[in-house]
């Protein structure tokens, strides 16, 4: 995104994350859904399409479903607050922003894996130099030490599950939250606030020994 742009438009481009909506949207309805006052409005949705994210025809605005989270990383790469940013996505949009952080990275991702009998699902698998990181997004906005206990327990039989249907697999599992102070342990396993998780994954290497590995016996 083009740098002229004054600070106090860039953040509100944040909360104008939340009018982006798949199909047409007019100034006036942007500004309805984002309390931006219309002036802002036409200034921010005429700089996302002058970055080639979205079109104008006719005074309206057409979005597709990845452009919120192509304006999430963009602003994201202008130094923006990443847990501002987080919030102001949907849990699928946080998925996929978790999904894009590993990716650049150099990471082979895959969203949405589904395991069979038992059916179940991880969020996002990254996977490089022969190790996979099997991670549970959390978009909550609050939870208690015995619910993330609860999420660590189903994520362990995931990644369980997955290293006996994967030929070889050496597989590390990670929740990554909206909200929390720092990155915390519950059985070995790491509880990552997004603004963090960039970090996490380039040191992840480095401390992989602090971490519950699973792999076949």
């Amino acid at each position: 995104m083009s740098h002229e742009i004054p600070l106090k438009i860039n953040l509100k481009m944040i909360t104008g994350l939340q009018g982006i909506i798949p199909g047409g949207v007019s100034v006036k309805d942007f500004s309805a859904v984002t309390k931006i006052n219309e002036g802002d409005s036409k200034i921010i949705l005429d700089e996302f399409v002058k970055n080639q994210i979205g079109t104008k025809h006719d005074n309206f605005y057409y979005f597709e479903d990845g452009d919120k989270l192509k304006i999430a990383i963009s602003l994201l790469e202008k130094g923006l607050p990443i847990d501002e940013i987080s919030i102001a996505l949907d849990w699928k949009d946080f998925e996929g922003l978790t999904a894009e952080i590993l990716s650049s990275k150099n990471f082979a991702v895959i969203k949405n894996m589904i395991l069979t009998k038992p059916r179940m699902e991880i969020d996002v698998v990254g996977i490089r130099l022969g190790i996979a990181i099997l991670i549970d997004c959390k978009h909550w906005k609050r939870y208690s030490t015995s619910s993330l206990s609860s999420v660590v327990k189903k994520q362990i039989e995931r990644t369980k599950q997955y290293v006996a249907k994967t030929e070889g697999a050496i597989a590390v599992p990670v929740i990554v939250t909206l909200y929390q102070d720092k990155v915390d342990f519950i059985e070995n396993v790491p509880i990552v606030p997004i603004f963090q998780f960039s970090s996490f994954v380039d040191e992840f290497y480095g401390n992989i020994d602090q971490m519950k590995t699973i792999q076949k016996d």
